[in-house]
């Protein structure tokens, strides 16, 4: 740890490859690189950034813990983890240790998206052409900012858990890092600050990036996660007009639900109603959702009735659950090589209709919550309902975007307590125990840093 900080640049194998935007490029990670000569030239930056995507690929972070980690913690009794690892063991216990590899290595591969992208902006004098330079920044802003967002929500008190200006959150760094010495070992800044550079990169985002950009983020995937932002944060009026301006995008719902997450083969291409996906590919690596969910993998989350009864008759979500013997699966990562779905517009549907709902504006931020509802459960063959209320929104959300890593967040900023496997007992929203330790390593070698309550 007193060496090199979090991880180094990605580069291109290639001399003189043509960057596309519409192309899944050929990244290899390198295990040292000269920072001083690295990026010297618009196409190192260019290089450099793919580098920031293809950290957000490791099973540590988007490619599978991220998600389904936190939705092990959140879970009061949904579904069981029958595998064999004892790091999710520890998460669905609620029981985290302080050496818990997955939170070790979900902190390290954070900060590794992170240092990427302040090398790319610390290097955007090289880049000569203008639009590039803008939407460059863009990119890394955004990548940075959403990295931040789901760090200090896993390692940090929530929001709405006392005081965001004294809880402690998680060091913010905006300069490229390469070695570790005792005059700039970090301390963790409020959740407050980290909210304010979240913000504040996200925002940059939205107004530097393009409205296309091919499978890398654009305008509308920083607006959404804007309004991930806000919604945690309470500012509803923010988060409904953040969601709005997602949904202004060339997206439609996936008529038929089951193939936007699988079409019989590896969905490695993003339908339409991806706004933005974790690409992965034979060639990249298979996701990690597959491994624990897929019945063909290791089939390790057996989904059970306590959510199964929660689906009304003729609801198609239905469709991706497969029962066999004593164990219930879920099909949303049946596609080995396919796309993680990190942001897609039934989701800001049903965050501009709860955002509405609880701002009670007398008129309401691009459609009314009766209709956005509506829109998802058309989707999936349900009939239209008269009249909405806060938790028939919070369900359809809940039934729509399960096993998709939004149910410890959620939890939280409802104030929901979940329940421990082992005994039956309530863990209040704002237990310690849904909390993640700051990594022991990380402790060991840097005094400034604090270690959350309970480790």
């Amino acid at each position: 740890m007193k060496k090199i900080l979090f991880g180094l640049l990605a580069a291109c194998l290639a001399t003189g490859t043509v960057i596309s935007c519409n192309n899944k490029l050929n990244v290899v990670p390198v295990n040292s690189i000269d920072a001083a000569n690295a990026l010297n030239t618009s196409d190192d930056v260019q290089a450099a950034l793919v580098g920031s995507y293809t950290s957000l690929q490791s099973a540590d972070a988007y490619g599978g813990y991220v998600q389904f980690d936190s939705d092990l913690l959140a879970d009061d009794g949904d579904f069981t983890f029958v595998g064999t690892f004892i790091n999710p063991y520890q998460f669905q216990r609620k029981s985290i240790r302080r050496d818990n590899t997955n939170a070790q290595n979900t902190w390290a591969q954070g900060y590794t998206v992170i240092n990427r992208a302040n090398n790319v902006l610390a290097n955007l004098d090289k880049v000569t052409a203008a639009a590039s330079k803008t939407r460059i920044e863009g990119e890394a802003r955004f990548l940075r900012g959403l990295s931040y967002f789901d760090l200090v929500r896993l390692y940090a008190r929530a929001w709405n858990d006392g005081t965001p200006s004294t809880n402690l959150g998680v060091p913010v760094v905006t300069t490229p890092t390469t070695v570790v010495t005792n005059a700039n070992l970090l301390t963790r800044n409020t959740v407050a600050e980290v909210y304010t550079q979240i913000i504040a990169d996200l925002t940059a985002a939205e107004a530097q990036l393009p409205t296309n950009n091919g499978i890398f983020a654009n305008k509308y995937a920083a607006a959404a996660i804007i309004s991930r932002v806000y919604l945690q944060q309470g500012r509803y009026p923010e988060a409904a007009a953040a969601a709005n301006r997602a949904t202004a995008g060339p997206y439609l719902l996936n008529p038929v639900y089951n193939t936007e997450f699988y079409q019989g083969t590896d969905l490695v291409a993003n339908t339409p109603e991806d706004i933005f996906t974790i690409q992965n590919s034979a060639q990249s690596g298979t996701n990690q959702l597959n491994v624990f969910y897929a019945e063909k993998r290791r089939g390790d989350v057996s989904i059970n009735s306590q959510l199964l009864k929660q689906f009304e008759a003729g609801d198609a979500r239905t469709s991706l659950f497969t029962a066999k013997a004593s164990q219930t699966y879920s099909n949303k990562y049946d596609a080995q090589y396919g796309t993680i779905k990190l942001i897609r517009l039934a989701e800001m549907y049903l965050t501009r209709a709860e955002a509405n709902f609880r701002a009670g504006t007398a008129v309401p931020v691009g459609a009314t919550p009766l209709s956005d509802v509506n829109l998802v459960r058309a989707r999936v063959g349900l009939p239209a309902l008269a009249t909405v209320t806060l938790p028939i929104i919070l369900k359809e959300r809940k039934l729509e975007l399960a096993f998709e890593g939004f149910r410890l967040g959620d939890l939280k900023r409802n104030q929901e307590s979940t329940t421990d496997p082992a005994t039956g007992a309530a863990v209040a929203w704002n237990s310690p125990r849904l909390v993640l330790p700051i990594p022991l390593a990380e402790i060991n070698v840097n005094p400034n840093l604090v270690q959350n309550p309970g480790y």
